[in-house]
């Protein structure tokens, strides 16, 4: 780092803009990187296995689990897998 570059350290409510700027618009369309293959693909062409409970969202390249969204009475959880990055498309 040279003298002129400043790091801060806060808190999490720092990311909140860049979040909102990544997390916008119809989730299908998000782009998502395989940790597991290296696949970039839409979520929309992902394999999925769902049930009332969660949703098993696997890479249609190599089958990995790339996240899973479980749901019960009180709430939704993501669990991340091998999903590397998240963008917009």
């Amino acid at each position: 780092m040279s003298e002129h570059d400043e790091q801060s350290v806060v808190d999490g409510n720092a990311v909140a803009g860049l979040l909102s700027e990544v997390f916008t618009g119809d989730a299908t369309m998000f782009v998502g990187t395989c940790r597991r293959c290296d696949a970039v693909a839409v979520f929309a062409e992902a394999v999925v296995e769902m049930d009332d409970d969660a949703a098993i969202v696997r890479c249609r390249s190599c089958t990995h689990t790339l996240f899973t969204v479980l749901r019960d009475d009180n709430s939704v959880r993501l669990i991340i897998g091998a999903l590397g990055e998240v963008r917009p498309n």
